[in-house]
């Protein structure tokens, strides 16, 4: 049987991961991304145990290639550096196998693009529409129309123009109240051992330890939506150079940035779930497919997720073991039976990730209404209630996230 073919719309996290994982099921994989080089600069991603073990599961030993050191400690604090709740990571690593990491988002995006063979990524290249859905679809570029394909996989981020063409009645994004500034930093010096987010009246600020030993820092304001920073290094001393220790620490190293290495978004979700994850042969992943707020860390951790168990769910690309016989924690992959499997491989992802994701969707807008808080009354009872919750309900309130990765059975062919 000759190979199947997929085109993946977009080169971020879940795009690459998607295309890692169906070339080492015997996939022809091509990814197409509009940008005109990989990212060389910008955020840090934090990965959740569910998405370690995801990427496990492909084979994808993510700290081999951007270092494995984790913090002493992660938690909330209030404006005057008084912890809410904190919890040691060797507790996380012995309650769910492996500590959360957070790590460079360039470098996790080279790490997956080095995994697919040379010349399978395309940059400078936007896929402009799909034709048909059905048996071949054609992905069109600037260029026109390509080759016809077995699968297109659109991964092309929070503004997916295929979700906006194939779900035209969906109501789209939501500006949840806030804008975010994020930047990474040197600084190791200061000794910073724990993983924090401060929650202050309408203003929240994070300092994560990154496994190659920088610190990625994100702020968030209830601030309306379109607002631009004449210098974002400047609006961020504003807001908070009167915090905590280390915050004002590591304004002093945001202010040796060029302006343009502060990033500044505002923020969006999906304003309600997708009535399915895929249209013919066409699957929608990561914030193409659930666009979340980055509240429980979750939006590169889900699409991971939905990556992995995309590429689970379908048939070999080759008609045998997956190419590789790679094993995912339930056997190889089972010999393809000669029937093409890939529509009710695609229904039966929607079915495992619909929920899934619409769920953590909505929990991470919850989380973020409560740290966006600003009428001073009720932050004091957010507060009080935060430091009254034991840290074994708090963990126990995180099984479902962590321990929620499963690979579902693949549908019969």
């Amino acid at each position: 049987m000759p190979s199947r073919r997929v085109v993946v719309v977009g080169a971020g996290i879940g795009g690459l991961t998607a295309a890692v994982a169906l070339h080492r099921r015997g996939w022809h994989v091509t990814v197409c991304e509009r940008a005109p080089e990989p990212p060389v600069t910008g955020a840090g991603i934090g990965l959740a145990p569910n998405a370690l073990r995801a990427l496990q599961a492909v084979g994808v030993d993510v700290t081999r290639v951007t270092g494995s050191a984790v913090p002493a400690a992660m938690g909330v604090r209030r404006s005057d550096g008084r912890w809410l709740v904190r919890v040691g990571t060797a507790d996380l690593a012995a309650r769910y196998g492996t500590p959360p990491i957070a790590v460079p988002r360039p470098a996790l995006n080279a790490a997956l693009a080095a995994a697919l063979p040379p010349g399978a990524v395309h940059y400078g290249t936007t896929v402009t529409a799909v034709d048909g859905t059905g048996d071949r679809p054609v992905p069109h570029t600037e260029d026109g129309p390509g080759l016809p394909t077995d699968l297109v996989v659109a991964a092309e981020g929070i503004h997916s123009p295929l979700r906006r063409a194939y779900f035209s009645g969906h109501p789209g994004l939501r500006y949840v109240g806030e804008t975010a500034w994020r930047a990474l930093v040197e600084a190791p010096d200061l000794g910073i051992q724990a993983m924090s987010e401060t929650w202050g009246r309408g203003e929240r600020f994070g300092v994560t330890p990154l496994s190659d030993g920088r610190f990625y820092l994100y702020a968030t304001a209830t601030v309306p939506a379109g607002g631009r920073d004449a210098d974002p290094r400047v609006e961020l001393r504003r807001r908070f150079d009167s915090w905590h220790d280390p915050i004002p620490a590591l304004l002093d190293r945001v202010d040796r940035l060029a302006p343009a290495d502060v990033l500044r978004h505002d923020l969006y979700e999906l304003a309600a779930r997708l009535p399915r994850l895929h249209h013919g042969r066409i699957a929608w992943l990561g914030d193409a497919a659930h666009a979340m707020t980055p509240n429980l860390g979750q939006g590169g951790c889900q699409a991971i997720e939905d990556a992995v168990i995309l590429a689970h769910l379908l048939p070999g690309g080759d008609g045998g073991d997956g190419g590789d016989g790679t094993s995912t924690g339930t056997g190889t992959y089972a010999r393809d039976t000669g029937t093409d499997g890939v529509p009710a491989a695609l229904a039966a992802y929607t079915a495992a990730r619909r929920d899934r994701t619409d769920s953590v969707r909505v929990r991470a807008r919850r989380v973020g209404r409560l740290g966006a808080l600003r009428n001073p009354l009720a932050v004091a009872a957010r507060d009080l209630a935060v430091r009254a919750t034991p840290v074994r309900l708090a963990l126990h309130g995180m099984d479902d996230l962590f321990n929620g990765f499963h690979l579902p059975d693949r549908p019969v062919r």
